[in-house]
């Protein structure tokens, strides 16, 4: 069964202590209501606790096609729409090679944004052997980067210190010296070009046999590609086969780009030494996108309309994030919490008209008051 990780745990992995804890009333106690001449009695439980919790509850009520299985047959669906996509690229006809373009752009989007997402959490199976596995085939086979620096940067550190300056504050994501529209709509085509080359960098000072399997394994999925345009499609150059690779890889790379800076930088970034309680760290430092249709789907909900639920819950699959949605929105309402959204253009405004206090300057360090 998919777990929710318990709050005592994820707070020991960041080697923080019971200062988490606030003291609850028990309801009820005898001792409490009447007012004895006792101490009051009191139990400790955490806010990131109690909501874990109703959590669990809903997850533990969930069936397998729930839990894994609505993901697991998207990403089913994207692999079995590349058959007709390479044959389509093979079409003399102008519709049925736009329509091969198309098909062969959505299922590597669904395949190397949502599969890489969902797999690098281990949120795609129950067995950590099998998670191991599925990390390696979707990071480096499909994805073309290594599956160690990918799970390294992403939930060991923008997780574990999200929007903490130095550790987890989405700095990876800045090119200060590109120009704002050169970064929003023109840089992010170049993705496919710069992820194997960053897994390259991200290569030195591991073993041999680490960077051989990684190297192996990226050629394999860029080659299989590049072999199946040729054989398959019929392509008789090479450099139209790159450039169709090119086109289909890089389809859906600005908004990539655009989600990952605007659901956490703008927002409060904090100090190393001086961060908030988990709930707090999150609740102010993640923000949601509304539903959309097309990047829901080819995404995940986690990456877009669920972002603030994956951040408290990591290893909770995409259609689960969206399940617990109202669950999480209704407890942090009530807790008098920040729950953040935005819409997409008014994120993308914000960005064009701010870019260099957002993306080129040091982020001021937010202090929440009577929090950390």
């Amino acid at each position: 069964m998919q777990s929710v990780p318990d709050e005592r745990r994820d707070e020991r992995e960041r080697g923080r202590g019971g200062d988490e804890e606030m003291l609850i009333k028990k309801r009820g106690d005898p001792k409490i209501k009447n007012g004895g001449a006792g101490a009051e009695e009191v139990e400790k439980e955490s806010l990131m606790m109690e909501l874990t919790r109703l959590v669990q509850k809903v997850v533990k009520e969930s069936s397998w096609w729930e839990r894994r299985g609505v993901d697991c047959s998207i990403l089913a669906a994207a692999f079995l729409c590349l058959p007709p996509a390479f044959l389509l690229l093979g079409s003399s006809r102008l519709l049925g090679f736009s329509a091969g373009v198309l098909l062969m752009g959505v299922a590597h989007a669904v395949i190397t944004v949502k599969g890489t997402h969902l797999a690098s959490h281990g949120a795609l199976s129950e067995s950590q052997a099998w998670g191991r596995i599925w990390a390696v085939f979707f990071i480096e086979i499909c994805g073309s980067f290594s599956a160690r620096a990918g799970i390294q940067g992403h939930i060991k550190m923008h997780h574990a210190h999200t929007n903490v300056i130095g550790l987890g504050d989405s700095s990876v994501w800045k090119v200060p010296f590109l120009p704002r529209i050169i970064y929003l709509f023109i840089a992010p085509l170049a993705v496919p070009i710069i992820t194997p080359l960053v897994a390259l960098a991200q290569l030195k000072g591991h073993s041999l046999a680490h960077i051989l399997r990684t190297v192996l394994m990226v050629t394999l999925g860029l080659y299989s590609q590049y072999w199946l345009l040729i054989n398959v499609s019929g392509f008789t150059s090479p450099y139209r086969a790159l450039l169709c690779m090119l086109v289909c890889r890089a389809m859906f790379s600005v908004p990539y780009i655009h989600v990952n800076i605007f659901q956490h930088i703008g927002l409060p970034m904090f100090s190393p030494t001086r961060r908030p309680k988990r709930i707090h760290q999150m609740t102010h430092g993640v923000l949601n996108l509304p539903r959309n249709p097309l990047l829901d789907w080819i995404f995940g909900h986690s990456l877009i309309n669920c972002h603030v639920e994956h951040h408290l819950f990591p290893f909770l699959s995409d259609n689960m994030c969206l399940k617990v949605k109202p669950v999480v929105s209704k407890y942090l309402t009530e807790k008098q919490l920040p729950y953040q959204e935005d819409t997409y253009l008014s994120r993308l405004h914000l960005f064009f008209h701010k870019y260099q206090e957002l993306m080129v300057f040091a982020p001021p360090i937010t202090e929440l008051v009577g929090v950390q």
